[in-house]
């Protein structure tokens, strides 16, 4: 038998012994220690680490690129970047909305990015990024899957015909229901507008992920709505709450409180440590807060933990290439999770436990019969990919190559040694 493709001497996470891995037909054929056979094309990974593909799993495609349009957001806090955005919008257009955002897929691609979730700003009567997102979705599922969540920046309530908008998107195409309850005008319309977005996910029997609390603010608690409506509805698994940052702030007898409920609510948890640690914390002296979620203390209660790269050169976000082994990097610095097995569990951040937020888990993985998407990475663990972001040398979808990446080399010349030696960065 011969397969198409076979990755020898390959490690995967949290095995430690070295596998051969076979495609065949855009699926893994087979996993063992030792293939015999041929393929028609061979990589010896030479023990380093082949991961399932990295998953984005909150960004909004439609904003990316846009920094300094119409300006640059001096203050840097998350409500000049809405103000910004406000005034960008109305110059929005088709051919703009795509141009970017096929570029910046590329870019999410280039790193190991097979699947990501993109929330689109419907707050606009037109509804302009959404359709050319729609059109996005269907031109690049050759390279990545994406889910498009309709997301109302400016509110449900607190924005004309917003009901009827959001309405609309759904219509249109859009995979998951949106919210944000915490940026209405009053508590009151907050919690209206977790209870529509409810009713809108059961009408179209669609799943849902609300920007959730996204402020230093104590006194926001509109996740625990969101948890309880999940427990009534009967949509456990469908749900998820994004960003979360008030829980940073939250009394810890509260954050406890909370924390046993969106388990057993079985609630999903989006952190995105960029804008997190970016905008949070802009009203502090000091000490200064950190902003990002209860991320360490949710995986311990059981909570399904996932990371978005949330904002890439736009008006709340400045910097930022699309690189979520990068966003995984400082989710471990913000949320102390330095020990060696913590380390191990970043990963899952942007790979298996995205998987499960994404409802993708069963064609997810590097398991037989599953499809074929996954990447080589420039090092050999989890632990040395989270401390180099190292090159994705490979990036393969459904068995086919979809992006590849030589690594920088560097080479140090000490006087008298003209050749010099290679700086590898590792201790061998």
């Amino acid at each position: 038998m011969s397969f198409d493709l076979i990755i020898r001497n390959a490690r995967l996470h949290r095995r430690n012994t070295l596998v051969d891995i076979a495609v065949t037909n855009g699926k893994f054929a087979r996993i063992a220690s030792d293939i015999s056979e041929s393929a028609t094309r061979e990589i010896d990974a030479v023990g380093r680490l082949v991961s399932p593909p990295f998953i984005d799993a909150h960004v909004h495609l439609d904003a990316v690129l846009t920094v300094g349009q119409p300006r640059y957001n001096t203050s840097g806090t998350l409500l000049e970047g809405i103000q910004i955005w406000s005034e960008r919008k109305p110059s929005l257009t088709r051919e703009d909305v795509k141009q970017r955002v096929l570029e910046e897929v590329r870019w999410e691609v280039a790193q190991g990015t097979l699947h990501i979730r993109s929330h689109v700003d419907v707050c606009d009567p037109a509804l302009t990024a959404l359709r050319a997102l729609l059109e996005v979705r269907e031109e690049v599922r050759d390279i990545c899957d994406i889910q498009l969540v309709a997301f109302p920046q400016d509110g449900i309530l607190s924005f004309p015909n917003g009901r009827e908008l959001m309405r609309k998107a759904m219509e249109l195409g859009c995979d998951i229901v949106g919210g944000i309850p915490h940026y209405e005008w009053t508590r009151d319309m907050g919690v209206e507008d977790v209870h529509y977005a409810f009713a809108l996910a059961k009408e179209f029997n669609r799943d849902i992920d609300c920007h959730c609390d996204e402020t230093d603010d104590p006194h926001s608690r509109f996740t625990e709505v969101m948890a309880a409506d999940t427990i009534e509805q009967g949509w456990q698994g469908r749900v998820t709450a994004s960003h979360c940052t008030a829980m940073h702030s939250y009394d810890n007898a509260y954050a406890f409180k909370l924390m046993r409920l969106l388990a057993r609510a079985g609630m999903h948890v989006i952190a995105n440590p960029f804008d997190n640690v970016v905008l949070q914390g802009r009203f502090d002296t000091y000490p200064k807060r950190r902003g990002i979620t209860r991320v360490k203390e949710l995986l311990a209660a059981g909570v399904n933990v996932a990371l978005g790269h949330d904002s890439i050169m736009d008006p709340w976000f400045p910097l930022g290439r699309g690189d979520m082994l990068a966003a995984a990097q400082l989710a471990l610095f913000l949320c102390h999770m330095s020990g060696y097995d913590e380390i191990n569990d970043v990963l899952d951040l942007i790979t298996t436990n995205a998987a499960k937020t994404l409802r993708i888990s069963d064609r997810y993985g590097i398991d037989e019969d599953k499809p074929a998407d996954f990447l080589v990475l420039d090092a050999p663990t989890a632990f040395e990919a989270l401390r180099l972001l190292p090159a994705r040398l490979h990036v393969f979808k459904q068995g086919r190559e979809v992006a590849s990446t030589i690594p920088a080399r560097s080479n140090v010349k000490r006087q008298g040694d003209d050749e010099g030696g290679e700086v590898t960065y590792r201790i061998e």
